[in-house]
Parts: structure tokens; C-alpha cells; sequence
């Protein structure tokens, strides 16, 4: 009996799958969309399976531990290893390359400093003098704009709890202040973008009145007006219906489910004067300093802005200028932006610098680098170039555990990072990743130290160009001050 119903349950199997497969290749043969299933069904699909699982082969087997992009695996492992509280050290050698063109290289001083002539790395103040609650800021290395909705309620929470153990700040993105920024009880940025989330009225202009009720609060330091981001210049923020769920709606104020969109710029900020109005008007309502976050494409719009200044006088300036490299990252940018849209970091910034100091602004403006600057060589090269922090996204989601999936924006973060499923975010444990962001940048802010030390530095804030050589396409280094030399100083 037993055997009788064995062989009718295999028959009726065997039926079953034949009519499956009969199913499938009939729809494959039939439909007019794909080529390859329609010359080849059923196994034309190994096509499809193998081309998505390659991202994931060549990243755990075929690349060279320098050769991924965007970050290598040599770069996120450091970046763990000090999350972790590893330490940085290895053994027989670098693989770093320096004889590739743009490889970067630090000048020894023939007597490095001892310990004992060492000095802590110095505060430096935002809006002194310029506003009624300047913004002591206090590491070099912080925390840039990552929105509540594009991260997840556990990695914000993380972020904010590591953020005061470590004493940086962390920038609330263009998604609006959540109580999760604040639950750590760090220094916050407030960023206002251009859909004003967090700080519009009903028709989405901005709202005075919850501008204020923000500034009131004591952990938002300072406001950053973001003109556009490195990673899309002339794009606003995209947030996927899929990810604004009823919390984040409300504290955007926009629909539930729907695609959250931001004009490609602020609507009521059309050229520098305009722009000058709304710092003018964020800091007087606020009390706090107020800078702007953009990308660059030339020398231009630092041109424009420098010539309106003078005209206007130093109190209308910004109080610093985020400068964020065309290579930094987003949770959703279109690739024709990502891939070409405004310059990198290391041509930007010292542009930027150039510009200020030529104007005689660089004492009046504080200048924020970001742009893949996540480890402390690439942060230590920044503050020679003339930045005064270095902002670092990716470098923090590394440390939360990241592995590079590239699923930012569809959900699935297998890491629990940028993904509001909480069956996925449960991978994600508050108390254990709070302890990495803040050892990511304790060590981070310790080995830009180091690196001073060794040039003959007492602390990071001296840095200058002339402390950093980069390689050439011909394989030979040049002096970043011969590269970019320190132009003249002009004052109002």
C-alpha cells in the first residue's frame, strides 16, 4: 500500500513540475521583452540570476583588496578595525600603492615631536562673534547629513549615542529633526533642504515659528542650508514611497507612501544676495550660526558669493561653507549625477580655500571637507588643504556595521542601516553600535594626530599644504603648495 502511494506521489510530482516547466517555457518563448529568454527560455534566466550575483562575487573574490569602488575592501576594513577598537597596525608592509597617480604622502619631520611637547588638537568656534550662541565645535572629524528615512531609526539612535561618547556632532540630513538625533544628547546640526522638511509650513515655505521652537532646543547647534549634495548637484533629495512610513511622513510633513521628492533648489533662493537673505534671516530668528552645505563646479559661484559679501559686509557671510566632493554619497541619486556631476573634493576644496582667502573670509568662514574622507590620511589631507573639520557619512555607517550591499535605496539593507524593515533592523543592536561610531571617531581623531606628530606638528590644526605631496600620472610626488599655492591675502 505504502509503495502504491510512493509511486502516485512521484507521478503526480513529476506531472506537477513537467506542467511548471511547461508553464515557464511558454512564457519565456512568448514574450517580447527579453531577448535572450525568447531565444533561450528557461535557462536564459541563469543570465539574469549570475549577473546579480556577480556585484557580490567580484566583491568578496575577484577584486584586489584597492580595486573596489566605491570604497575598497582595504578602506572598510580599516574603518572597522578602529570601530572595533582594533588598532590600525599591520604587518610586512603596505598595499598601498605609491607610485599610483593621486596616491597621497605625508613629509616626516627629520625630529618628530615627543610625547611630551605633544598638545591636545584645539576647539574651534562657529559664529563667534557674529551670532548670540556661537557653536564651540569640538572634534575634527564628524558625523554629515544622513536623513531619518534614509537610515533607520536604529542607526539614527547609534549615531546620536555615539556622537556625545565621541563629542562630535552629528548633521540631521535634509529629513528633519527626529527625537532619535536627539536621544544621545550630542551637538546637532539642523539642515534645512530644499523642501525645508521639518521647518515648513502647510504650502512648504519656511516656518519661523518651527524654526524657532528648534532653536529653542539646546543640542541643535547650528543650521546648514544645503544648496546640493556631491552626489547629485541640481537634484533634491529623493526618498522612495517605500521608505516614508506614518513616523517619517510626520516629521517631514508629506503624505504617507509616497515618493518624497525635493526641488532640485530652494525656491525662494535664486542667486547670492538671496541666498545671504535667508542667513541673514535663519540666524536672526535663531540665534545660532547658520552656513551652507554645496558642491562645486568651478570658481564661480565662490566668486559671486565672495563679491556679495564684500558689498553686503561680513555679517550677512555665512558662518562656514560645507564643501561636499562630486564623489560623496546618497541613498538614491540618478547615475548620469553620481557618476559626472561637480568636482571632487581634491580639486574643489582648495578651491574653495583659494577663494576665501583671496577674499580675506577664511578668519570669518569655517570650512566643512567632505567627499569619501573616511580615513584619517584622507581627513589629515583635508585640514592641509585649509578645511577646519571634515564631515564623513559612509565613514559611520562602516562603522555601524555597513557592508556595501548598495541597497540604500531599495529596503533590503541586509545590515539593518537603510532600511525600515524591522525584521532587517534587528541586526542592528543600539547598545553594542553606539560603543563603534564613537571608538570609529575617537581613533580616527587619534591617528589624524599621529600624523601631525610625525610631520613635526604639536596638533592637527597645524597642518599645512606644505606638509602633503601628491603622486602624479608620471609616478613622481609634487608638494600640495606647489600644486596649489597659497594665494594673496586681500581685506576688505
Amino acid at each position: 500500500m505504502l509503495s502504491v502511494f510512493s509511486v502516485s506521489f512521484g507521478v503526480l510530482l513529476a506531472f506537477t513540475l513537467a506542467i511548471v516547466i511547461a508553464y515557464f517555457y511558454l512564457r519565456d518563448i512568448t514574450q517580447k521583452r527579453h531577448a535572450i529568454l525568447r531565444n533561450f527560455p528557461l535557462i536564459g534566466h541563469l543570465r539574469y540570476f549570475f549577473e546579480q550575483l556577480g556585484e557580490y562575487f567580484r566583491q568578496y573574490f575577484f577584486l584586489g583588496d584597492r580595486e573596489e569602488r566605491p570604497f575598497n575592501r582595504s578602506t572598510r576594513a580599516w574603518v572597522y578595525r578602529m570601530a572595533k577598537n582594533e588598532g590600525g597596525v599591520l604587518g610586512f608592509g603596505s598595499t598601498y600603492n605609491l607610485h599610483e597617480a593621486g596616491a597621497l604622502i605625508f613629509v616626516p619631520a627629520p625630529f618628530a615631536v615627543l610625547e611630551s611637547e605633544r598638545l591636545p588638537t584645539p576647539p574651534l568656534t562657529i559664529g563667534e562673534g557674529w551670532c548670540e550662541k556661537p557653536f564651540v565645535a569640538r572634534s575634527l572629524v564628524n558625523i554629515s547629513g544622513m536623513s531619518f528615512g534614509a537610515i533607520s531609526q536604529p542607526a539614527v539612535r547609534s549615531l546620536s549615542l555615539g556622537a556625545a561618547k565621541a563629542g562630535c556632532w552629528i548633521d540631521t540630513g535634509e529629513g528633519g529633526l527626529s527625537s532619535y538625533h536627539l536621544e544621545g544628547g550630542c551637538d546637532v546640526m539642523m539642515q534645512i533642504g530644499t523642501a525645508k522638511y521639518g521647518v515648513r509650513d502647510a504650502d512648504g515655505r519656511l516656518s519661523l515659528e518651527k524654526l524657532r521652537e528648534i532653536a529653542a532646543l539646546d543640542a541643535v547647534k547650528a543650521f546648514e542650508i544645503k544648496l546640493s549634495q556631491g552626489a547629485k548637484p541640481g537634484k533634491g533629495g529623493v526618498l522612495l514611497g517605500g521608505k516614508v512610513t506614518e513616523e517619517i511622513a510626520r516629521i517631514r510633513g508629506i503624505p504617507v507612501g509616497r515618493d518624497s521628492l525635493s526641488p532640485n533648489r530652494h525656491l525662494d533662493i535664486a542667486n547670492t544676495d538671496e541666498l545671504l537673505d535667508m542667513i541673514l534671516r535663519v540666524r536672526e530668528t535663531t540665534g545660532k550660526p547658520v552656513g551652507i552645505k554645496t558642491a562645486i563646479g568651478g570658481w564661480e559661484f565662490m566668486q559671486l558669493l565672495s563679491e556679495t559679501i564684500a558689498r553686503r559686509g561680513l555679517d550677512a557671510a555665512p558662518d562656514f561653507i560645507a564643501v561636499d566632493g562630486g564623489e560623496g554619497g546618497s541613498g538614491a541619486a540618478p547615475q548620469a549625477l553620481a557618476d559626472h556631476m561637480g568636482l571632487s573634493i581634491d580639486e574643489a576644496l582648495p578651491r574653495v580655500i583659494d577663494a576665501l582667502l583671496e577674499a580675506g573670509l577664511k578668519e570669518r568662514i569655517r570650512v566643512i571637507a567632505a567627499g569619501q574622507l573616511v580615513t584619517s590620511a584622507r581627513a589629515a589631507w583635508a585640514l592641509a588643504c585649509g578645511a577646519d573639520f571634515v564631515n564623513t557619512a559612509r565613514g559611520f555607517m562602516f562603522s555601524l556595521g555597513c557592508i556595501q550591499a548598495l541597497r540604500c535605496h531599495t529596503n533590503t539593507c541586509p545590515t539593518g542601516v537603510t532600511t525600515h524593515d524591522v525584521k532587517l533592523q534587528r541586526g542592528l543592536v543600539v547598545e553594542e553600535k553606539c560603543e563603534r561610531v564613537a571608538n570609529y571617531c575617537r581613533n580616527i581623531n587619534s591617528e589624524i594626530d599621529m600624523i601631525a606628530h610625525s610631520c613635526g606638528l604639536h596638533h592637527a590644526r597645524e597642518f599645512r599644504r606644505e606638509h602633503v605631496r601628491l603622486v602624479g600620472a608620471d609616478g613622481r610626488s609634487t608638494a600640495l603648495n606647489m600644486l596649489y599655492p597659497y594665494p594673496r591675502r586681500e581685506v576688505f
